[in-house]
């Protein structure tokens, strides 16, 4: 790749703002450490919990859980790894300096109006969600645009529907319309799961076949061609609900085999040596078996939201881990097969998704203790990434060069 940076400016700007990785996985990361002890806390402790009557009052428990844990932690982790992998993609001037500080500062300030414990326009942290998405969906815009890089536009039109749709929770919220609330976070999981389907196709068989130095496995055209229909309807389903619940679960089941299909040429067997390998397998390994799982119990609501959260923990979670510890290394110019050990780590994400979605299931008398279980693994998981990886985001790469 050519050198789109010029050192003598890149040198004066803080470590901290030189790619959109560094500020947006570090980010993510904290508070994805703390929103679940504090939600747990506020849940089921409220007379130790930093939120008083005042916050609940004015944002609403079940509306800002999943706000901050998609608009929060899950779209910080997505913008960091888009804004630094478009630069490469299209050889363009990403995210840096000046710009990128303004659109975390916004990211920032958008989850601090929500936790301050008084009466605020929602305008305002809507406005600030705005100001981040906004920045990072046109950056990926200008990028894409200006080499006609076609095959990656998908990804700056799911940043401006999730910009939209962000929109219009803050306006369910303004309007306590929790039906449209819930439907916007069905939408955006399965949002999510598109975005992995089309990312993870891409970068785990690739990554495995080069650490093994195997031959990739060639993707089947109709089944990616499948998939990516599927996943398509099943977003605009979750949102609109236009099809029979019987269409529905077809979709699921079928989405969830195909996965599977294509989850099983990327010689996952082979990849238990290597953390950097198993924790995407492991985590890709979540979808699948979520698919199926909503699929298989959609008439049952406490069990379909219990597959819900498989997804979300299991995957989404433990995927973002995975790609922020990698990404984070090879940006810095880092060994990523000799980075800081984060096998437990890698480890406490599906444990803490057996906890949250599983074993409430089995044993539902003590569910408030599998919760707490699960978010302290949860806990334990972005801690340790906290722990090793504030150092490396926050100097300059190891081999001097800029980014």
């Amino acid at each position: 790749m050519l050198n789109i940076d010029d050192p003598a400016e890149t040198e004066k700007t803080a470590a901290i703002w030189r790619l959109a990785f560094r500020p947006f996985f570090l980010g993510g990361a904290v508070i994805a450490m703390l929103y679940i002890p504090l939600w747990l806390m506020g849940w089921f402790t409220p007379q130790y919990s930093l939120f008083n009557s005042n916050f609940w009052a004015n944002v609403l428990p079940l509306w800002w859980h999943p706000h901050e844990m998609l608009f929060g932690f899950i779209l910080a982790i997505v913008c960091g790894f888009l804004l630094t992998a478009v630069q490469t993609w299209t050889n363009q001037p990403s995210l840096k300096g000046i710009p990128l500080a303004i659109t975390f500062i916004s990211w920032l300030i958008a989850r601090l109006l929500l936790l301050l414990p008084m009466d605020i326009p929602l305008l305002l942290p809507a406005f600030f969600d705005s100001v981040f998405l906004g920045i990072a969906a046109f950056t990926m815009w200008r990028c894409v645009y200006r080499v006609r890089q076609w095959q990656n536009i998908g990804f700056s039109i799911m940043l401006t529907v999730a910009l939209i749709v962000n929109l219009v929770s803050y306006y369910a919220l303004n309007e306590r319309n929790f039906i449209l609330a819930n439907q916007i976070w069905q939408g955006m999981i399965f949002w999510l799961a598109l975005l992995i389907t089309i990312v993870g196709g891409r970068v785990i068989p690739f990554f495995t076949a080069m650490r093994l130095k195997v031959t990739k496995a060639q993707p089947i055209n109709m089944l990616e061609k499948s998939l990516l229909v599927i996943m398509v309807l099943l977003v605009v389903q979750a949102i609109f609900k236009l099809l029979p619940v019987a269409v529905e679960q077809v979709l699921l089941l079928l989405a969830g085999t195909l996965h599977l299909v294509r989850f099983s040429r990327w010689l996952p067997h082979k990849t238990l040596s290597e953390p950097m390998l198993w924790s995407l397998h492991v985590s890709y390994l979540s979808l699948p078996l979520s698919l199926l799982g909503l699929g298989w119990f959609i008439n049952d609501d406490y069990a379909y939201r219990s597959m819900l959260h498989l997804f979300a923990v299991g995957c989404v979670a433990s995927l973002c881990l995975a790609m922020i510890s990698r990404v984070s290394l090879g940006h810095t110019s880092r060994n990523i097969y000799q980075g800081p050990s984060m096998v437990l780590a890698f480890a406490c994400l599906p444990i803490a998704a057996i906890f949250r979605a599983i074993m409430p299931l089995l044993l539902p008398a003590q569910t408030q203790m599998w919760l707490w279980l699960a978010g302290g693994f949860w806990f334990m998981a972005f801690g340790l990434f906290v722990l090793h990886y504030s150092p490396i985001l926050t100097r300059p790469r190891i081999d001097g060069r800029p980014g």
